[in-house]
């Protein structure tokens, strides 16, 4: 017998059960289970036997047995294909309706979007030239006359900001412009009859520089110094450091004279004032202090500013003393009235941070960079954007003028690239020395004679003009083994090169035997 009820092709029999089989379903059965699929008995290949049959042909469909049965089939199929047809044409039709309202909706929400985005532009506009033409008070005049703390913080201070709240600011005044313009005038005048001074380190003194000396400014716990500014007039160094504090440090004795704390983050920038009667200190805290000066050496916070809502990344004293510029990774930068504390008007360009800032020598044009990369130059007097410099990887992490006003040196990760401001163009880049390290200092000495770049290791360059080479003077220790250098500076008459490195440790290069020893 066979189970399948079907009349097998090939049928083979069982002798120990007498079994009726099809061959190719019996065959695959006791390969994959060695038994018979009905006794459950062993069964093996040797123990089936074909069977010899005539040729079997199936019977016909009722259906196909007649020209009017293989119509009706015909029919049916055919009813079948036009009803399926037709569900198809209707499926497309509400397919294409659906599309159809889709796209308006997604037109007309296109142009509710544009028409939003205009009024948008049009109301900050009116409330910019608003904020030029009527003065408001801003919360750092309610800071300004605060009672101050016995620890130096005024009690504004404690108040926090709402966190959406809108800052309202007066604007640069015309006489402001005025006192911006006649600076500019001077010292563009002072420069076109400028000499390099004769008492200026020369070439020759610089390729014998070496380190007379090292001084730990930070924490051990927390190490790290990330900020640098010199007093010439003084030799006075101010670090900012990994572990919040400001360190002003005495080079030729080799003391520390005052250790400025309050902030709660690192402090990214420091900044002396005119001959150093003031220190501001930007921070990672989203604040900048402002500290003033004592006749006993110390200095007192005056002032906390916080316009910004992010990291504060680069601070930049204007040449006339009175005013200052901070640059933010919230995407502002803030122009700042020195004696007041107060900001004058906030530029918030794009959704990029700044990471870097510097003032042109005359004090119009001031340069930020970006954390996409990005040169932007400003005209101070009218807060625009004049010019773009781009072709960097990576932040935009120090820019710096050179004294004649004609070039721009900027570092990021890919290197150090110099910028002709005269034709707004990039005419020379130098490599990073060490791939893996991004370039973290650009610096041009006080006479524009020299240029020095700090990462891996810090090199000084001989500044030539755009059409010859900038000479290698020197290549200072590699700083990898013992922390990357993080900013450069050089001191009064280029005699010395102060450099700040990951390590805790402010380096002094210079001519042996004209320093003092390791303090």
């Amino acid at each position: 017998m066979n189970f399948s009820g079907e009349v097998p092709d090939e049928p083979v029999v069982s002798k120990s059960s007498g079994l009726l089989f099809e061959k190719r379903l019996i065959e695959r059965h006791i390969m994959d289970f060695g038994k018979c699929p009905v006794t459950g008995e062993p069964l093996t290949m040797d123990d089936i036997v074909p069977i010899k049959t005539g040729k079997i042909v199936k019977p016909r469909p009722v259906q196909a047995a007649s020209i009017p049965g293989m119509l009706g089939m015909f029919q049916n199929e055919w009813d079948g294909l036009m009803l399926s047809n037709f569900a198809l044409e209707q499926q497309l039709h509400t397919a294409r309706q659906e599309l159809s309202h889709a796209l308006y909706q997604h037109d007309a929400a296109c142009r509710v979007i544009a028409r939003l985005k205009k009024e948008r532009d049009e109301a900050r506009s009116i409330l910019a030239q608003a904020e030029r033409q009527f003065p408001i008070s801003t919360p750092n005049s309610v800071t300004a006359n605060a009672p101050v703390h016995s620890n130096g913080k005024r009690a504004a201070d404690d108040e926090e900001l709402a966190p959406n709240a809108k800052k309202l600011h007066p604007g640069i005044s015309s006489s402001i412009i005025s006192e911006l313009t006649d600076c500019n005038a001077a010292l563009s005048g002072k420069r076109k009859k400028r000499e390099i001074p004769a008492t200026l380190a020369s070439v020759d003194a610089l390729e014998t520089y070496t380190q007379i000396s090292s001084h730990p400014l930070n924490k051990t716990s927390k190490q790290g110094i990330i900020a640098l500014d010199i007093l010439h007039s003084k030799d006075l160094i101010a670090t900012g450091n990994i572990d919040t504090n400001a360190v002003i440090f005495d080079r030729p004795s080799g003391q520390v004279l005052a250790t400025l704390t309050g902030h709660s983050k690192k402090v990214t920038s420091v900044k002396f004032v005119g001959q150093g009667e003031s220190i501001i200190t930007g921070s990672a805290d989203k604040t900048v202090r402002l500290w003033q000066g004592s006749d006993d050496g110390h200095y007192n916070c005056k002032q906390i500013l916080k316009d910004h809502s992010a990291e504060v990344e680069a601070v930049t004293v204007h040449a006339t003393n009175n005013y200052f510029v901070t640059a933010s990774l919230d995407g502002s930068w803030c122009f700042y009235e020195l004696s007041s504390g107060t900001c004058l008007t906030q530029v918030s360009d794009s959704s990029e941070g700044y990471t870097s800032a510097a003032f042109h020598p005359d004090g119009l044009i001031l340069g930020t960079g970006t954390t996409d990369s990005l040169v932007k130059i400003w005209d101070v007097k009218s807060q625009a954007n004049v010019a773009k410099f781009d072709g960097h990887v990576g932040h935009v992490t120090a820019i710096s003028f050179s004294e004649n006003g004609y070039y721009l040196a900027t570092a990021a990760h890919d290197g150090v690239k110099l910028w002709d401001l005269r034709k707004l163009k990039n005419f020379r880049d130098y490599g990073p020395y060490d791939s893996a390290t991004p370039t973290n200092s650009v610096e041009f000495d006080h006479s524009g004679s020299y240029l020095a770049v700090g990462g891996s290791d810090v090199r000084i360059l001989q500044v030539a003009n755009v059409k010859s080479e900038w000479n290698l003077i020197k290549t200072l220790p590699d700083l990898s083994g013992t922390g990357k250098s993080t900013c450069v500076k050089f001191g009064p008459d280029s005699k010395y090169l102060a450099v700040a490195s990951m390590d805790r440790n402010l380096r002094i290069f210079g001519q042996p035997g004209e320093d003092i020893s390791d303090k």
